[in-house]
């Protein structure tokens, strides 16, 4: 390949310099510069050459890259089509394991069945002699064998009658143990919808968020019971291609059927509850949205008051410490993001944090703060989270505990706040 290439090069050279050697001596007859032409149109053609080289090798070099990754690639997918070709030789192994087994079981009941034929042929020639014998008897005798066969048969039936019972009994003893199971899961279901919908009433703004999520999740649900249904199928077809000619496979074949069918009875029982309390949720907000398009009675001078000092209480309180106490702050004072964060801070979020801070287990006092807020304690924290988030640039609660904590780092200003709130109330409690 290297002698061919320098041969063609050589060619090349000889043409180009026999073509710019003859056109530069028709016009002049100079020899010498004919010759220097010459020379330089080969240069300039080996050059030509050479860059033309250098930018094939660069083409093919990208090109050799780039079928190198697509040979990664390849491989790639092909060490994935071997793994799943792995994993179904694997199930194929299985199932014919599955099926010997059930091949041998076949065998065995055979021969359970010829081990009985040949007792019944045994019990028949013996029962032949009897015969015989019996007819030698007397009359007398045989009068008192069909009494002994009748009672035997009447004995017979009873026992019969009575395992039939008692299996009937048993049977609907774990009937009636189901029943009472699935009634107490109903009653607990049935407790915490009441529970659910009579926070429905005080949670509106949080309940469209939550009917979007539990939308996804019934969504996200139907989408598995829908593979769950097709890998059932899939289950279904292959034990009846293994169980075709087998009439115990069957029975059990049924009894799935069954269970399927009484799935899809629950399914659509729940889809149907789905059904009720989504048009009940409906209905409720219906009935908000109506309640707050009802003209509201104006609020009182006092009522307006006792609101803003709820809401926002210490903006005026704080003016008034200010126009009061005309000198430097003291050492201890909270820093300026603290105090700006202190004074957005309503009072019942105030609160929390003091509960939080002071009892061992603040979960119950931070419900009820909640619950007369007509809120949750979890959006209540995450609305501290939020404002500290906004001023501070940090969270100062953790709830990754069963109970909410505040960080080491930030508990000498919660006490400042708390203490600031604290003197604050007993001013104004003095004041007014």
């Amino acid at each position: 390949m290297q002698s061919v290439i320098i041969s063609n090069r050589m060619i090349l050279g000889i043409i180009a310099f026999s073509v710019s050697f003859g056109l530069s001596l028709v016009p002049k007859w100079d020899f010498n510069q004919a010759f220097v032409t010459g020379v330089i149109t080969v240069v300039a053609t080996y050059a030509a050459a050479l860059f033309v080289d250098k930018r094939r090798r660069s083409h093919e070099l990208l090109i050799l890259t780039s079928l190198r990754k697509r040979i990664k690639e390849m491989e790639g997918l092909k060490s994935r089509i071997v793994r799943e070709i792995e994993q179904i030789e694997a199930h194929r192994n299985l199932l014919y394991a599955e099926s010997q087994q059930l091949q041998n079981q076949i065998l065995e009941c055979r021969k359970q069945r010829d081990s009985l034929h040949r007792d019944l042929g045994n019990f028949a020639s013996q029962k032949k002699q009897l015969e015989t014998e019996l007819n030698i008897l007397t009359t007398q005798i045989q009068t008192v064998e069909e009494n002994h066969k009748e009672l035997n048969n009447s004995l017979s039936n009873l026992n019969t009658e009575k395992r039939r019972l008692e299996l009937h009994f048993n049977t609907s003893r774990a009937e009636i143990n189901q029943l009472q199971t699935q009634i107490n899961q109903l009653q607990q279901e049935k407790q915490e919808l009441e529970n659910n919908l009579t926070l429905l009433g005080r949670i509106k703004p949080q309940l469209e968020e939550k009917l979007y999520q539990l939308r996804l999740e019934i969504e996200n649900l139907e989408t598995t019971k829908t593979q769950q249904n097709q890998q059932l199928i899939d289950i279904t077809y292959q034990k009846e291609s293994i169980a075709a000619n087998l009439t115990a496979l069957q029975t059990q074949k049924s009894a799935q059927q069954t269970e399927l069918q009484q799935l899809r009875n629950e399914l659509a029982v729940l889809q149907q509850e789905r059904d009720i309390l989504q048009n009940q949720v409906w209905e409720l907000l219906q009935q908000i949205e109506n309640f707050n398009q009802e003209p509201q009675p104006e609020n009182t001078p006092v009522e307006a008051e006792t609101e803003n000092n709820e809401l926002f209480p210490f903006a005026d309180l704080l003016a008034t410490l200010d126009t009061e106490n005309n000198s430097s702050a003291p050492p201890d004072s909270l820093p300026e993001t603290w105090q700006r964060f202190f004074q957005q801070l309503p009072g019942h979020e105030l609160q929390v944090l003091k509960a939080i801070l002071e009892q061992d287990n603040p979960n119950p006092a931070i419900k009820k703060i909640a619950e007369s807020h007509i809120t949750m304690p979890n959006l209540l924290i995450d609305e501290i989270n939020e404002r500290a988030s906004n001023m501070i640039g940090e969270l100062i609660i953790s709830t990754n505990l069963d109970k909410p904590e505040i960080d080491a780092e930030y508990i000498m200003n919660v006490r400042k706040m708390i203490a600031l709130y604290e003197n604050l109330i007993a001013k104004q409690a003095s004041s007014n």
